[in-house]
This record gives C-alpha cells, sequence and structure tokens, in this order.
C-alpha cells in the first residue's frame, strides 16, 4: 500500500485534487467535515429575559450555523468497515484455559497489517493496524492472569508490541523488533490492576503510532470494580496530509460519530469511561464532561482516591479512568477542551434515558 492519504466523498469519488493538501486551519475556515465556524459578530442587544429551556432571538431567527449541530461530518460510514458504537463495549478475554498450578492463563493472536480505514465518512486512512482495526482490540483481564500473546507481523515494515505495565525485560517489545512475516511470543503475569495501553516500539516512534499501531490493555482488580456501563475511549488524531499536524480528532477513530450517533446511558446508572490518549503531533488532550462532574482515577490503579472534575488533561500515553451518573435527563456533550480538536472532530453525546436501555 501506497503511504500516501487520499480523500474521497461519501460515494467513494476521488475528491477534488487540492482536498488531501488542505491544512486543518483550511479545513476549519471551510467548514470541511461540517464544523461551522462557531463565532457570531458581537452586538449591543437588550433582549428580555427568557423562561429557562426558551430561547429569545433578536435580529431574525438562529441559524444552523449557530448549533452545535452543524458541526457533523456529512455522509455515512462504508458499510462492513470499524464500528465506534460496538468498539466501546467490546473487550477481548482472550481463550481462557487453567496451568497445571491453577493460574488462568489466557492467550491472544495479534497479527500487524496494513489496511485502509475510514476516519470520517468519505475520509480514507491508509492505517497500520492491530488485527485490521484502529485502535487495536481492547485486552482485558485480570491481576495475576499469564497473558500468551501471539504476534504475527504481517506487515511489510517491522513492529513490536510494548505493553504497559510490570513485565520481564524480554518482553518489553523496544528492542525484540519482529521483522515482517516473523512472529513472536510475548508471556507475562498481568500487573498492577489498572488501566494500561499497547502500542508498537519501532522507530520512529511518532509515525508507528501515528499510523495505528495501539490499543487499550485492562488489567481488572482481583475483586473486580462496582457494576457499571462500561465504555473504552482512545483518544487519536490523524495527519491525512503529511504535514506533521493532525487534520481530523476523534475518540476511537471517526470523527464526530458520537455526536451523530449518540452513546445512550440509563439516568442514574454508573457509567465508567477507560480514557485513554493516544494522540500525535500534539503536547496534550482532554476530555470535558458537559453538565456534570466525574470521579478521575489517574491510570486505574486506586480504587479510593479520586480527583472529581468535570475536565481532564492527559498527554500521550496517560489514561485515566472516569466515573460518573446522571442526576438529569437529556442530551449532554462530551468533547476536547481544546476547541480546534472538538471542531475537527472529537466531540460526542451521551443521550441519559429514563428506563432501559435502547
Amino acid at each position: 500500500m501506497e503511504d500516501n492519504e487520499r480523500l474521497t466523498d461519501a460515494a467513494g469519488r476521488d475528491a477534488a485534487p487540492a482536498a488531501p493538501g488542505l491544512t486543518r486551519r483550511e479545513l476549519l475556515r471551510a467548514g470541511v467535515m461540517g464544523g461551522a465556524a462557531l463565532a457570531t459578530a458581537a452586538g449591543a442587544l437588550t433582549l428580555p429575559r427568557p423562561a429557562a429551556g426558551n430561547v429569545v432571538v433578536g435580529g431574525g431567527p438562529l441559524g444552523a450555523h449557530g448549533s452545535h449541530e452543524s458541526m457533523m461530518a456529512v455522509g455515512e460510514l462504508r458499510p462492513g468497515g470499524f464500528d465506534p458504537a460496538a468498539f466501546l463495549a467490546d473487550f477481548d478475554g482472550g481463550t481462557v484455559s487453567r496451568l497445571p498450578s491453577g493460574q488462568t492463563l489466557r492467550e491472544y493472536e495479534i497479527v500487524a497489517m496494513e489496511r485502509e480505514i475510514e476516519v470520517a465518512p468519505g475520509v480514507f486512512f491508509p492505517a497500520w493496524t492491530y488485527n485490521g482495526q484502529v485502535p487495536g482490540p481492547t485486552i482485558r483481564c485480570t491481576e495475576g492472569d499469564r497473558l500468551r500473546v501471539n504476534f504475527l507481523n504481517g506487515s511489510s515494515h517491522p513492529h513490536t508490541i510494548h505493553f504497559h505495565g510490570i513485565h520481564p525485560a524480554g518482553m518489553d517489545g523496544s528492542f525484540e523488533i519482529v521483522p515482517p512475516g516473523g512472529r513472536f511470543l510475548y508471556e507475562f503475569d498481568a500487573e498492577p490492576f489498572g488501566l494500561h495501553l499497547y502500542h508498537c516500539h519501532a522507530v520512529p516512534l511518532k509515525r508507528h503510532i501515528h499510523k495505528g499501531l495501539y490499543g487499550v490493555f485492562i488489567i481488572d482488580p482481583p475483586g473486580g470494580r462496582p457494576a457499571a456501563q462500561e465504555l473504552v475511549m482512545v483518544m487519536n488524531g490523524f495527519d491525512t496530509n503529511l504535514d506533521g499536524e493532525n487534520e481530523v480528532y476523534a475518540v476511537n477513530t471517526v470523527a464526530h460519530h458520537y455526536q451523530k450517533h449518540p452513546i445512550p446511558v440509563r439516568l442514574g446508572e454508573l457509567v465508567r469511561v477507560y480514557l485513554v490518549n493516544l494522540t500525535e503531533f500534539d503536547l496534550i488532550n482532554s476530555l470535558h464532561l458537559h453538565g456534570n462532574l466525574f470521579r478521575c482515577y489517574r491510570t486505574g490503579t486506586d480504587l479510593e482516591r479520586y480527583e472529581y472534575t468535570d475536565t481532564v488533561m492527559l498527554c500521550q500515553g496517560e489514561r485515566s479512568v472516569l466515573e460518573f451518573s446522571f442526576k438529569y435527563p437529556g442530551k449532554y456533550m462530551f468533547h476536547a477542551h481544546q476547541s480546534e480538536f472538538a471542531e475537527l472532530g472529537w466531540t460526542g453525546v451521551f443521550d441519559v434515558r429514563e428506563g432501559p436501555h435502547a
């Protein structure tokens, strides 16, 4: 596969030749991806005080560009590809058996491969993937389990898997480079409990991570965590014109997906978000939750100490477990509190409902 990104329209046709060269600033100005300008000219208006929930508009009706609904990607993803909604709660527990000692053994198969992925409707990116998807599968186990990860490098570049956490030096994935067609068996005991990640550690690091070789690694505490609706969110970005900065931002790869397809949440139910930052080219990323606050457990390695806030900032490789429940029904935004990231795709909505999940 050529390492050149291309843009197409929602029908799969090649876009205008100038499209791949657009910078993110030009995308914002042009409203590409459906992100309209949010600023309006300031004026000295005297408006009557509205009743709660009502909007009083002076000087004419409020246009579409005054609503966050204009910040959505146009069109739908091609069928049969990566499904961000399914990824949220897709946990891979591996093939489970018992060792003679009684220890739980979990075995996983991970293949590195090159694959074109869709990062917004009609916008494609030639990714390097684990098991054909970005992010890779969410590996889940319990502290003390023995893990065996059979890695096959099915791509045309050397790759590895580096797991965050505690393991022997020979299982680190930083020096044991696997050539194209090669194999490597990672085997170690899962520790400590918490929210971790894995990614390729071949050089140049920024290229291998930005191209998509990363995933979430959850080690549950031996007694588990309280019952909750659990969601995995990986903050990432994509440089679609090879200029060294991202033109598309998202959680779980597809720009504006959870704004266009809100995540259903039950009123009063505990929600647990496993939030990991794997954005390349930007020093920090963040999540801000509207109309609520969350308990933020940094790295998820402590079940008691937390920060109570509505915004968390993470460097690349940092992660946090967020827990919250909603007091009132309705639709609540969550997004990066870097406004440019939000307008270029990193924004979503929780749809809080009474009764069972839809």
